[in-house]
């Protein structure tokens, strides 16, 4: 890149924000932003505030923020917020990447005013269980409009790369998992408030929705004594009656910390615990999956096609709360050290050999370089 040219640039939607704390697509734009712009780009990504006023900017990380204040709350306000990031981001015609399509409605704008956008399709949202059939509707319609509208598409998983082939044509479309970082050291005193000790907890790190099997797996885990405790990360919405279910079947071992973002605590929760169990049911690549095999957990995860791609031989698989039952009882007793270094080891090369944050993110750049608008492509 000359000294004269202009950084290549991407505006990225579609999160609420960075430092993330709500799930992957934060996780996501907070691992590729930086390395984006340690590799010269300008990195412009769009934040939701609560409240009223004028839409205001600062830096973070070397990232250029543009917070939205957005006074409704829940899924309309969510797009307000969406839209009113769309008519900023069109005033620029900078390159847009665009993660979900909750409101792919929006990106007929950028096809209007010819501004190249790249949407990460993620999972089949609509086919969440949480869904009424009026937000399942609005979530189909949108995934066919932004397959529509968007210039190209990424598929985080083969599983969503094959359903979006059957709707587009297969050259609209990439593949590219989400990465996560590997955890080689954590800091083992950082489990003290817990009341835990390495390879003594079994770990779930999970938003409490049917989908996610979180209730089955808590009432797999009280069925009979253990020998270590659970501990279950996240939690539900307010008032909610799924969320009532799981703590109710908690037998006296299960422990509810809450939702925890502090990355070195997660980092030493993941790092030493006995085994992360893994529900998720629906959508594909799931970053706290990878972020299990980064850490090298052993892994007992829900058997589908969206993790068994994904782990591989690192994990034991179950289908329903008996199955899941066993493989707890075999791993957690005295004698189940030999397999847990197996699976310790099954993860760690399993996320080297696809999930390295380093590959996923350069494979975001090479895409997004095609897609630049031709008067910064000899930018980047």
């Amino acid at each position: 890149m000359s000294a004269e040219a202009p950084a290549p640039t991407v505006r990225i939607l579609g999160t609420r924000g960075i430092p993330g704390r709500h799930g992957g697509f934060e996780s996501a734009t907070e691992d590729l932003g930086p390395f984006l712009v340690a590799r010269g780009w300008r990195v412009i990504v769009y934040c939701q505030e609560t409240g009223s006023g004028p839409i205001w900017q600062d830096e973070w990380n070397g990232i250029e923020r543009v917070h939205v204040p957005v006074e409704r709350a829940g899924a309309l306000g969510t797009i307000v917020f969406d839209l009113l990031c769309t008519r900023h981001a069109l005033k620029e015609r900078d390159l847009i990447l665009v993660f979900g399509y909750n409101t792919a409605v929006f990106s007929l704008a950028y096809r209007l005013c010819r501004v190249p956008s790249v949407m990460n399709m993620d999972g089949l949202e609509w086919r969440r269980g949480k869904w009424s059939r009026a937000a399942r509707a609005w979530l189909w319609t949108n995934e066919r409009l932004g397959i529509l509208f968007s210039d190209h598409l990424i598929a985080d998983h083969p599983e969503i790369a094959r359903y979006l082939s059957a709707h587009t044509r297969a050259d609209r479309i990439t593949m590219i998992p989400y990465g996560a970082r590997q955890v080689d050291q954590a800091d083992a005193k950082l489990l003290a408030p817990f009341g835990i000790e390495p390879r003594g907890y079994l770990l779930v790190i999970a938003r409490w929705e049917p989908e996610n099997s979180v209730l089955d797996i808590v009432r797999a885990y009280s069925a009979a004594p253990r020998h270590v405790p659970l501990l279950v990360l996240g939690r539900g919405a307010p008032g909610s009656a799924y969320g009532a279910r799981v703590v109710a079947a908690a037998g006296p071992d299960v422990r509810f910390p809450g939702a925890i973002y502090d990355r070195p605590v997660v980092d030493a929760l993941r790092r030493y615990a006995l085994a992360y169990v893994h529900g998720h049911t629906v959508g594909g690549t799931n970053p706290s999956l990878l972020e299990a095999l980064g850490a090298g957990s052993p892994v007992v995860a829900h058997d589908n096609p969206f993790n068994r791609w994904v782990a591989g031989d690192a994990a034991h698989y179950f289908t329903d709360e008996r199955s899941l039952a066993d493989a707890l009882e075999r791993l957690t007793q005295p004698g189940a050290g030999a397999t847990l270094d197996r699976l310790s080891a099954a993860a760690r090369a399993r996320h080297a050999e696809r999930f390295r944050l380093e590959d996923t993110n350069s494979e975001y750049e090479r895409l997004l370089q095609r897609w630049l608008p031709r008067n910064a492509r000899g930018a980047a």
